[in-house]
């Protein structure tokens, strides 16, 4: 099967259970940050040739992929979504992000520019800092979608917001 379809040369997109939308609405608008965020954990991965944070980048990325699942869902189709258990975010996932970065607070951070992206000349944590800038902007566009009807779970807007904070930790940290 080609991944070249022909289905969105009509400016739509599907959704999960045979969905279309607009590729300009704010449901993919957020999408389409998330899938940026995922490829900058990426490119801090990456980039990372000490492995120092390898795992993290990974559960990181796959909390991301239920996430995105979840948003690719009409409001009216996340019963469905979860009926056939597909990933989700969880109190847990969003228990184990707060804990990863108050741990990494814990054993300190180091700067020696308040948040200047690559002063520290680590190209694994100037990348660190461009996932968070971009998870900030998926967030922005998430609160969007929210706030206009789209229904987006609590749980996933308090992880893009502590995902950023604790991509800012993890760039001071490692």
């Amino acid at each position: 099967m080609s991944i070249i379809t022909k289905r969105g040369d009509d400016g739509e997109t599907d959704l999960m259970f045979g969905k279309r939308i607009s590729k300009t609405s704010t449901r993919i608008a957020a999408l389409g940050a998330i899938d940026e965020l995922n490829a900058a954990l990426g490119l801090a991965r990456a980039a990372d040739a000490e492995g120092r944070h390898g795992v993290m980048i990974d559960r990181m990325q796959n909390l991301l992929f239920g996430l995105m699942g979840e948003l690719a869902c009409l409001p009216e189709d996340i019963g469905r979504y979860h009926e056939k258990g597909f990933a989700a975010l969880t109190e847990a996932d969003l228990d184990w992000l707060t804990e990863t970065a108050k741990e990494a607070e814990a054993k300190g951070v180091r700067f020696t520019h308040w948040a200047v992206p690559g002063a520290e000349g680590s190209l694994a944590r100037a990348h660190l800092d461009y996932a968070r800038t971009v998870c900030r902007r998926a967030e922005r566009h998430l609160l969007l979608l929210h706030k206009s009807g789209g229904e987006v779970s609590l749980n996933i807007r308090l992880f893009l917001n502590r995902f950023s904070d604790a991509l800012w930790i993890f760039a001071r940290r490692y």
